[in-house]
């Protein structure tokens, strides 16, 4: 058991096709102190996600008809709490492109099957901290319209919240901690779920998309050529 329980107050989705799993899921995490609902598929999900707000949702990548890309990308495009939901993915296949797809859709993790219990509590738990963090007063940095406090991974456009995924948050943190100098790629991939550095080139795509005013030529977050990429506050 961990203590003290980290889901207190927090209500958590589940969807998951596998009767088996989607119960053990929940039996596992309400004991952690989540409020936890559960879903079959994606049609179940879309209606629960519309009636209540939800602190986290799970979802199983490979299940029937709709799948959990497909889910994901729904919950992206629509608008208000929806949207903001943070997605933790799972699926029974490995593969670094379902790591790559995942997080171009806007997913804040990823977690391969068969896993350790304890290891989905503390990823959960890593993405509520990011999501759900108290101000610090702590450094912020100016981008243009832009605004990022370092302390709390929460980004900032003309003083409206920008909705940044956990590994977005943790890729900004890492530049605005050595701005204005070049840091190598595979450094910057060096903590995410794909080493071979592609999914810090989608990090950074996505991440021009909500700082720079034309993300095609970006003036906030540069390429380093031959060596990776750099931050450069105002």
């Amino acid at each position: 058991m961990t203590a003290p329980a980290p889901g207190r107050e927090r209500h958590l989705l589940v969807v998951d096709d596998d009767d088996r799993i989607r119960a053990l899921l929940k039996e596992y995490l309400a004991r952690q102190g989540f409020r936890v609902t559960a879903a079959q598929n994606a049609a179940s999900a879309r209606n629960l996600l519309e009636t209540f707000d939800f602190d986290l949702a799970v979802f199983d990548i490979m299940m029937p008809g709709e799948d959990g890309f497909s889910l994901a990308r729904w919950v992206r495009a629509r608008s208000g709490p929806v949207a903001a939901t943070p997605i933790l993915m799972l699926t029974a296949r490995g593969l670094a492109e379902d790591r790559i797809e995942g997080l171009k859709l806007g997913a804040d993790d990823y977690l391969a099957k068969p896993f350790e219990p304890q290891e989905l509590l503390l990823r959960i738990a890593a993405i509520l901290r990011r999501t759900q963090a108290r101000p610090t007063g702590q450094e912020r940095l100016k981008l243009g319209d832009c605004v990022f406090d370092c302390d709390r991974g929460e980004l900032f456009r003309n003083e409206a919240p920008v909705r940044l995924t956990e590994a977005e948050a943790q890729l900004l943190r890492q530049l605005a901690l050595s701005a204005h100098t070049p840091i190598d790629r595979m450094d910057l991939a060096r903590d995410t779920a794909d080493i071979t550095g592609r999914a810090v080139d989608v990090q950074v795509t996505r991440l021009r998309r909500k700082i720079e005013d034309d993300p095609k030529n970006p003036r906030y977050l540069q390429t380093v050529r031959g060596v990776g990429y750099m931050l450069a506050p105002d």
